[in-house]
């Protein structure tokens, strides 16, 4: 007489556990999902404040930046100034015959017959008091004299400011003004956004940064593939137990929105391509602009529909509209529609509509074709910016360029195919454990 309470009491508490037990991996899906999205969004925000402060017309392109490398160069080279033995005795003998030519053209002057009385007296009392020849033969010391006043290091500092003060008239400049204080304003936000106070610290922060972002991404990604495997190593170890099918179908769906929803926000796709070093020698020194970034764009599906739709050529919001359609809510359509078939009545299964999104809207969902189309367009992107910018590098004595691409597959891609993969399997299980279709 109790027998069949108790059989009926093993399906109900084994549906309550598997319930449970997937209740709490779901969880933690979700969780991972969470982070992995929070994290390709703050990678993305700091990869665009890196690619604007390092951007190439803020760099290798600004003015400002070569008035102050420049400006160095020049201060160091007065400062800093030597002359060979050799040099300086060669430079004494100019000076000297500087010194003797303006002495002879003091003579001359003095020597014009003059017509004014008071011309006449200063004549006489030159002729009478001053011997030119005097100063002709003391014209090697003051040569020597002007020499060591020059190599004086106060004279030399001197000079070096009043040179640096020609820099510095640059930045008063009228065609600046706009530009350079637009740049300084950008910069110094980025610089108290991330508690820098100079380009080198902020550059050091942002990469170390980026490094542990891109490291927990990685690892959130693999941590959500390990639970969409442990819930098809349950399709294989229930296989058996069919009272369980559809708590383990529906389940499993709530596993692919997931994954759908973090492949459609997580990026996808980034373009990096920047000069690593340019090296320029100018005055026998060297000047150096590190990682000038030329282009930067990262992406994911919902940005690039976002986009296309903001465009206002027809062509682009058609596009958009087209790929919201096909690759968004055609996967939606198809997992909402695969739990009904299952869990409604024969009725509603059977339904064109329902039927349709459940066994044949794969042929028209792009989701797969877009992940193809991604892929296809990294590998093109990434040989193209590759042989490009392999034509840009230069090494000579007075010229060295570096150039790198940095363009990646991002763990969004990896999320969105293994969405694809996963509901690929699940259209195929649903073929199998359908009540409403023959087998």
């Amino acid at each position: 007489m109790h027998e069949p309470p108790i059989l009926k009491k093993k399906p109900a508490f084994s549906k309550l556990l598997l319930i449970f037990g997937l209740a709490i991996l779901l969880g933690a899906e979700g969780y991972f999902g969470y982070q992995l999205h929070q994290l390709s969004a703050q990678q993305e925000q700091i990869k665009e404040d890196y690619s604007n402060i390092n951007n190439i017309s803020s760099g290798l392109f600004s003015v400002e930046q070569w008035r102050d490398k420049v400006a160095g160069i020049v201060s160091h080279q007065i400062r800093d100034f030597t002359l060979s033995p050799k040099q300086k005795k060669d430079l004494q003998k100019e000076v000297e015959q500087i010194i003797i030519a303006l002495i002879d053209k003091a003579e001359a002057l003095i020597n014009k017959p003059k017509k004014t009385i008071d011309g006449k007296i200063k004549k006489f009392l030159v002729k009478s008091f001053v011997n030119t020849d005097n100063f002709r033969k003391k014209a090697p010391s003051l040569s020597k004299e002007i020499i060591a006043k020059v190599y004086n290091p106060k004279n030399k500092k001197q000079l070096s400011k009043v040179a640096m003060s020609k820099f510095d008239a640059l930045e008063r400049a009228e065609f600046l003004d706009s530009t350079v204080a637009a740049t300084k304003a950008a910069t110094e936000k980025i610089y108290k956004k991330y508690k820098a106070s100079s380009n080198e610290e902020l550059n050091n922060k942002l990469i170390t940064t980026l490094s542990q972002i891109r490291t927990a991404t990685y690892n959130y990604s693999f941590a959500m593939l390990g639970c969409i495997a442990i819930v098809l190593s349950l399709w294989w170890i229930l296989r058996k137990r069919a009272d369980l099918y559809a708590t383990l179908f529906i389940m499993s769906l709530l596993f692919a929105f997931i994954l759908l929803f973090i492949g459609l926000t997580a990026s996808m796709i980034e373009v990096d391509a920047r000069i690593k070093a340019v090296d320029f020698v100018v005055l026998g020194e060297h000047v150096i602009f590190e990682n000038q970034v030329l282009f930067f764009q990262s992406k994911s599906i919902l940005d690039v529909v976002r986009v296309l739709m903001s465009q206002p050529a027809t062509d682009a919001i058609l596009v958009g509209v087209l790929i919201l359609i096909f690759s968004i809510l055609f996967p939606i359509m198809k997992l909402s529609a695969t739990g009904i078939h299952l869990l409604s009545k024969k009725k509603i299964a059977k339904n064109k509509i329902i039927r349709y999104f459940a066994f044949q809207s794969g042929k028209w969902s792009m989701a797969d074709v877009i992940v193809i189309a991604i892929l296809m367009v990294y590998i093109g992107l990434n040989g193209l910016l590759d042989s490009q910018l392999k034509s840009l590098n230069i090494k000579s004595d007075d010229l060295n360029v570096i150039t790198t691409n940095n363009t990646a597959l991002q763990p969004g891609f990896i999320i969105f195919i293994s969405f694809v993969l996963y509901g690929l399997v699940l259209s195929t299980i649903l073929k199998f454990i359908s009540p409403h279709e023959s087998h």
